[in-house]
């Protein structure tokens, strides 16, 4: 009798140690990496939180569109030179960037398939708020974020094809043709709100600019607090693609800049194709993802779209605050070179006056 009982206790501690260390409900299980279904709780929550920060983005939109001058816009338009250069960046740079370096690093197919998921998206919107504080053409970046929206609906299935043929079937992949249409909705709409509050009230629109501009800054933050926070499963994934997701957007940065320096444009619209080409659109990617492929499959890949929007934010971050250290430290020079000046052109006047008599000219005072 004492020998059944002490089997039974046994018997009952080890199945509370193997319910402590993977749940009944958990979809997938290995070891202690589990991946939980989303209860209630977290449902609403991310309802709510989603539909505060699509109003919040809405209006950070309408904020950038105050800062949109209709007639540079349209010029953007009838010659579209920087939108061609962004298109090239974002649909040719991009896409082979990813393609390379899944070939570099060797990584596993169905990893490879979503840094080309990543790499075939179009610009996010956080890129507009960006270009703002470091002096980009706005009426560039709203125009590009714009186009490359709306060409993503064709495009991303070509890049795909394109690139995913020596990995898997790109019939797999389930482009959220809803999701695409309502970011550009999303974005038109706001824009162009803000464009016209700015063609009839430009006082009033210099002062929602600035309101929505800190608000955006606050809005980057947020998003990834709120993605780190909802973002469900293990982090234990490949330190392959914890790599890929650093290289990824500094290369999407650089190569933008360079490709835009070489093109010919000025260095307010290459920061701006830099910051349109190397910030993508990483919701629509996490879409993609969930939508196409098994929980099997998303352990092994479906946080990369979170790593690449944190370090895409460092890096954007990194480039503001080197931008405003050198801005800072040319005002300071063009004030010193402008001092000087002025002392050198009032030792020149007064002792052209001693020389003259105290005559002092017109052009000269």
């Amino acid at each position: 009798m004492q020998t059944y009982l002490l089997s039974q206790q046994f018997n009952t501690r080890s199945l509370a140690e193997n319910s402590t260390a993977c749940p009944a409900n958990a979809t997938i299980c290995s070891g202690t990496s589990c991946v939980l279904p989303e209860d209630n709780f977290n449902e609403t929550l991310s309802i709510i939180l989603s539909t505060v920060l699509t109003i919040m983005l809405a209006l950070v939109m309408f904020s950038m569109g105050c800062n949109v001058d209709i007639k540079k816009f349209w010029g953007h338009v009838k010659r579209p030179w920087g939108i061609f250069v962004g298109f090239l960046c974002q649909f040719g740079i991009m896409p082979l960037t990813a393609f390379l370096l899944s070939l570099a690093f060797d990584v596993l197919p169905i990893q490879a398939v979503v840094v080309l998921i990543m790499g075939c998206c179009p610009g996010g919107t956080a890129s507009n708020v960006i270009a703002y504080w470091v002096d980009g053409d706005m009426d560039l970046s709203i125009s590009m974020t714009t186009c490359s929206t709306l060409l993503a609906m064709g495009m991303m299935p070509l890049c795909l094809f394109i690139y995913t043929k020596m990995w898997t079937d790109s019939n797999t992949i389930v482009l959220p043709y809803d999701s695409i249409g309502i970011s550009l909705v999303a974005l038109i709409i706001p824009v162009s709100f803000g464009i016209y509050v700015n063609h009839r009230w430009p006082s009033k629109a210099k002062v929602i600019l600035k309101v929505g501009s800190i608000v955006g800054a606050v809005l980057i933050v947020l998003i990834a607090v709120v993605g780190g926070i909802l973002y469900k499963g293990s982090w234990i994934i490949s330190p392959k693609l914890w790599i890929i997701g650093t290289i990824f957007p500094a290369a999407g940065y650089s190569l933008g800049f360079f490709l835009a320096r070489i093109a010919g444009l000025s260095w307010h619209r290459c920061r701006t194709v830099s910051l349109e080409t190397g910030m993508q659109n990483t919701q629509l990617c996490s879409t993609i993802v969930q939508l196409s492929f098994t929980p099997e499959q998303l352990e092994l890949m479906f946080t990369f779209p979170l790593i690449y929007s944190i370090f895409q934010l460092t890096f954007a971050l990194l480039i503001l605050g080197g931008y405003r250290l050198y801005r800072r430290h040319r005002v300071k020079t063009n004030t010193d070179v402008e001092k000087t000046e002025e002392k050198e052109d009032s030792k020149s006047t007064s002792s052209h006056a001693k020389i003259n008599g105290g005559f002092v000219s017109n052009e000269t005072k």
